[in-house]
Parts: C-alpha cells; sequence; structure tokens
C-alpha cells in the first residue's frame, strides 16, 4: 500500500496602501524700514510708504492640490510707543517727540490696525498650487506714513522708534490644504483652517528734524509818517517776526540799506536828497542794529513759533531837505 501526502500551501499576498502624504504650511513676513529722512516742520514732511512682503510654503502632497491662506497683520504702538494708543504713534529723540501715522491707504485716512481680529483688521487671502514636491506663494501690500502737521514745536534731533516684536508688529494666519482640487477657505486668520501660526515683521521708523528758521517771515514797514522841520528826534517802531525751531538759537541782522554813507543809513528822494536815519535793538535807542554776527545783532532763541521783535528806528535833528517823499530798503537776514 503506497502512502499518498497532500501538502498544503498557503500563499500570502500583501498588498500595501501607503497613508496619504501629510502637508504642511508656514508663513513669514517682512518689511521694509519707514524712512521720512531730514526736514523741518516749516518746510514739513512727505509722505513716505513701506513694503510689507509674505511668502507661504506647503509641504508636498501626494497628489495635485491646493492650498489658501489668510493672514493678518497687526502694527502696535512701538517700543518708543505712549501706552496703546495709535492716534498718533510717535517716534522719540531723548524727551522729546515727534508724532506720525501708518495708513492702509494712500489717501492716509485710514489708520493701519493694532488688531488681527475684528472688522478693523487688516487681511490678506492667498491661494497657490501645491504640486508633488510642494509649493509656495507670496504677495505684499503697502503701508503708507505720514508725520502729522503742524508740530512746529518739534526739537531737532534724530527721531525712531522701534517695532521689533509680536505686540508691535505681529502676522497671524490660518491655513487649508486639499490633496485634490480646491479647499474652503479658513474663517479668518484666527479661526478655522487645518493649520495655523504666527510671525512677527520687525521695522524701525524714522525721521530727523532740522534746525531750521521759516523762509517766510513776517516784517513791517518803518514809517517816519509825514514830517515838517527836522529839529527833533522822531521815533516810531516796527515788527520783525521770525519762526525758528524750538531750542535754535538764531540772531537777526539788518544791513545799511541802499543809500548808506558809510555806516549812516539814509533814506533818498530819488533826486539826490537825503534823510539819515538809524534801527536800533533796544527802546533807548543806544544800541545800533547791524549785521555783524556775534556783535551788532539780535540773538534769541527759538520756540517754534513767531516771535516778535522790535525794531527801534529813529531820524535825529538834522538839516531838513526839500519835500518830498523818501524811503529806504534794508534787509532782513536770519542767521541760525
Amino acid at each position: 500500500m503506497t502512502a499518498r501526502y497532500l501538502r498544503k500551501v498557503v500563499l500570502t499576498t500583501l498588498l500595501a496602501i501607503p497613508a496619504a502624504a501629510h502637508a504642511s504650511t508656514s508663513c513669514t513676513a517682512s518689511m521694509t524700514n519707514v524712512s521720512f529722512g531730514a526736514s523741518d516742520p516749516f518746510t514739513g514732511w512727505g509722505g513716505v510708504a513701506a513694503t510689507l512682503n509674505y511668502q507661504c510654503n506647503t509641504g508636498g502632497l501626494a497628489l495635485l492640490a491646493t492650498a489658501r491662506v489668510r493672514l493678518c497683520f497687526s502694527i502696535g504702538v512701538g517700543a518708543q510707543g505712549s501706552g496703546v494708543t495709535i492716534v498718533p504713534r510717535r517716534m522719540t529723540s531723548g524727551g522729546n517727540e515727534l508724532q506720525f501715522n501708518l495708513y492702509r491707504d494712500s489717501a492716509r485716512s485710514v489708520v493701519w490696525p493694532i488688531a488681527i481680529s475684528g472688522v478693523n483688521r487688516y487681511e490678506v487671502d492667498l491661494q497657490y498650487s501645491v504640486p508633488v514636491l510642494g509649493g509656495s506663494g507670496s504677495g505684499s501690500v503697502t503701508v503708507y506714513g505720514d508725520i502729522i502737521s503742524p508740530q512746529n514745536t518739534a526739537v531737532p534731533g534724530s527721531y525712531s522708534n522701534n517695532f521689533s516684536n509680536f505686540i508691535d508688529a505681529l502676522m497671524s494666519f490660518r491655513a487649508n490644504e486639499a490633496l485634490l482640487g480646491t479647499p474652503s477657505w479658513p474663517t479668518s486668520c484666527t479661526s478655522g483652517g487645518t493649520f495655523s501660526g504666527t510671525g512677527s515683521f520687525p521695522f524701525v521708523a524714522s525721521a530727523t528734524v532740522e534746525a531750521s528758521c521759516n523762509p517766510v517771515f513776517s516784517v513791517q514797514n518803518i514809517s517816519f509818517g509825514t514830517q515838517g522841520v527836522l529839529s527833533a528826534n522822531i521815533d516810531t517802531t516796527a515788527i520783525v517776526a521770525p519762526q525758528c525751531t524750538n531750542t535754535t538759537p538764531y540772531q537777526i541782522g539788518l544791513d545799511n540799506g541802499q543809500n548808506a554813507s558809510g555806516s549812516t543809513r539814509r533814506m533818498h528822494n530819488g533826486a539826490g536828497k537825503y534823510v539819515s536815519y538809524e534801527l536800533y535793538r533796544d527802546v533807548a535807542r543806544s544800541q545800533r542794529w547791524g549785521d555783524t554776527l556775534n556783535s551788532d545783532t539780535l540773538a534769541d532763541t527759538g520756540t517754534g513759533s513767531a516771535q516778535a521783535q522790535s525794531i527801534y528806528a529813529r531820524t535825529a535833528p538834522q538839516i531838513t531837505p526839500s519835500q518830498g517823499s523818501y524811503s529806504d530798503t534794508v534787509t532782513v537776514t536770519i542767521y541760525y
């Protein structure tokens, strides 16, 4: 009898199904400095603009996909700011301040917000393709700057404010990705979506206030009126009102006019006749007012406002020339 054996062979078939690749999204932002440059309160500063750049990157997915990201950008008061107010923002130079602000629009009517939520937030949407090896998208927004006018009492110096941390320059984002097709938008930059994150975009705001005097200032004419025989002193006054930056020393010089004889000022009738006169810095008319620095000029220190300075004028007794109208032109110079 022959024995027979039946061998059973078990064939195991393995099928490996890989898990879908899992993407992740990260975003960064950077911003150029807000530099107003040098000027003075009387000339003023032009509006400037800075660029806030942002970029998001999403890791590779198993299939052709799309990412949708919502980002918000909040700008605070800065390290040299005052409390929590952003209306206005400020730069400082020692204990002095210069007010400015940052805006969302070129008309500079909507202040850039300090919030990443609520109706006032500044939110942008970014959509980009994410193929197998990953993808990215980027964009930029403009931040408009303006120095608030007038600030005539600003003290000369270099002013700045550093926006260098998450409180003062905060980016927040939420992202949605899909393995195939286009996902829905996250609810906002702080809710919804499958990925989220924050970042900072440090920048510096700066401006220089130059020592200056307003090139346009008020000067009254000097009038001795209508006179007869010039047998006694005839006194009158006029006002010159320079406007110089706060704490800026200045001097006012008066030249000898167009008809002087040596250092004697004279009015002329246009027909060879003259009436002499003099200008003084003091009411007693003992300190002649001239144009030699640190000698016979009038010295003072600016406040930012117009400062009325009196010119004391006198015609002394002299031989009376023929009747007519006599005049002279004196140049007023502000030195600073």
